[in-house]
């Protein structure tokens, strides 16, 4: 990237957020921070009115606006896959918003860049393993409010393999997107601690006026306390070995399961895990490629496969 276009991409950032540290626009555009001050003056000399505090960032004088932005022919291409995963990946209310973006968004392209994102519409397709139908349209919409404003929701939930709905109040910290479902990581008041709900097993949701009490964190915090407090548990050690024309398709997922090293042994691959949650967690994902792996130790996971295995055979026999 030339000069001139790291500086038109600082201002429009700086126009898109309330501060911005420059460590942050160093590592977007790979310089120094040398150069980054160097870019601040000469927007600043450029007349754009900008107020700097040491250990806090930069940001634009409020009421200074620019005109609209251009976009590039990539950036236009960008919006209409965007716009694909929004009509997949996320709820009724926010794909309507996110549409109602979307023609502002078209609305500021040049005539080449109109017909670019028109013509490709119709060629992009995304399609999902399982499809979800969440019992409530605006979920997320509800989630992202609570989130920003610190409020607290109240929710009715569908647990796993649970024959009764359980109402909760809980404190939503974030939302993330995993193996196919949305999840919201919330301080739970039933509990008193940190739970993770998957969202299309909620049945129906409102947010009160209450504000949290629980502490703000962010997801990453969260990982990091969540972490240590594994390290705590009793974790156990578990080693497999998986035919090699297997290994592919779990390499996404291992590492949910405790993942630490491997061995090529040949044929096969040797993988170690440690984890708290051997039985009902690791088992069962092994039951998903056991006919291309086995288990070296512990021997007590082999029993609880044959006796799993046993139960599924006489269901089946029984049907």
């Amino acid at each position: 990237m030339n000069r001139f276009d790291r500086i038109t991409a600082i201002l429009i950032q700086l126009q898109s957020k309330k501060i911005i540290k420059a460590q942050d626009l160093a590592e977007r555009f790979e310089v120094s921070l040398r150069t980054i001050y160097r870019d601040i003056r000469t927007l600043e000399e450029a007349g754009v009115p900008l107020y700097g505090e040491a250990g806090m960032g930069y940001s634009i004088v409020e009421g200074y606006r620019l005109p609209p932005v251009m976009f590039s022919k990539e950036e236009a291409t960008a919006f209409v896959a965007a716009e694909k995963l929004m009509e997949k990946f996320s709820d009724h209310a926010i794909r309507r918003h996110f549409q109602s973006a979307m023609f502002k968004v078209k609305s500021v392209l040049r005539g080449t860049e109109k017909d670019l994102v028109q013509s490709l519409e119709d060629h992009i397709l995304v399609k999902q393993r399982r499809e979800q139908k969440p019992s409530v349209d605006n979920v997320l919409e509800l989630l992202f409010k609570a989130i920003a404003e610190t409020k607290v929701l109240e929710i009715s939930y569908a647990g796993f393999a649970k024959e009764h709905i359980v109402n909760r109040v809980i404190e939503p910290v974030g939302v993330y997107h995993e193996n196919e479902y949305w999840y919201t990581l919330a301080y739970c008041q039933l509990r008193n601690d940190y739970r993770n709900f998957r969202i299309d097993r909620v049945r129906d949701i409102s947010m009160s006026e209450i504000n949290r009490v629980s502490k703000q964190i962010t997801l990453e915090e969260y990982q990091e306390v969540y972490a240590k407090k594994n390290q705590k548990k009793d974790v156990q050690k578990v080693i497999i070995r998986v035919e090699k024309s297997a290994v592919p398709y779990i390499q996404d997922q291992r590492c949910f399961y405790g993942y630490t090293s491997e061995r090529d042994l040949g044929e096969m691959v040797e993988m170690t895990f440690f984890t708290p949650w051997v039985k009902q967690g690791f088992l069962r994902w092994f039951l998903m490629f056991a006919d291309h792996a086995e288990i070296v130790e512990p021997h007590s996971l082999k029993e609880d496969l044959s006796v799993t295995i046993d139960k599924i055979s006489e269901k089946l026999k029984a049907c």
